[in-house]
């Protein structure tokens, strides 16, 4: 019996079907949800969902939101949430590029515009290290070494 799996955005629905099992990347920790799984309603943290349903695994980057689980659904409102074959590698780039550039000669570091470009760079270098990890290929592509020190980033 799966579980029904939703996963929305700001903007639209990112996802939706029915699986064996979805990996969250909750704000204390990787959770595991399967089917019956008692209620909880958690916090999101950068990181990477995983969505596997009979034998396929689907794959999203998350960039904050919140998660609702029921015993029959899992409900990801997300800050930003995109499917990692879907990612725009060249504009993943760009914006890292300009993050860097602006972090690196921008505003105090307690400005709001400060921290927004703060948040641009870890999305883009998640968006970067999922390609790396999940795609098919991703490792060959010109400019894609990983930014970080071991994948995830617990305290992003």
């Amino acid at each position: 019996m799966p579980i029904r799996c939703e996963i929305v955005s700001q903007d639209r629905l990112v996802w939706e079907g029915d699986a064996d099992i979805v990996v969250l990347p909750g704000t204390d920790g990787e959770m595991g949800i399967l089917p019956n799984h008692a209620p909880v309603l958690t916090t999101l943290n950068y990181g990477i969902i995983k969505v596997r349903s009979q034998g396929r695994e689907e794959v999203f980057t998350v960039a904050g939101g919140v998660a609702e689980i029921q015993p029959t659904i899992v409900t990801v409102l997300a800050d930003a949430a995109e499917n990692v074959a879907e990612i725009d590698v060249a504009r993943a780039q760009a914006a890292r590029e300009r993050a860097e550039a602006f972090l690196k000669e921008g505003p105090p570091p307690d400005t709001d515009a400060y921290l927004r470009m703060e948040a641009a760079l870890r999305r883009s270098n998640l968006r970067l290290e999922a390609v790396r990890r999940y795609r098919r290929g991703g490792s060959q592509i010109p400019g894609l070494q990983s930014q970080s020190s071991g994948g995830e980033d617990r305290n992003a």
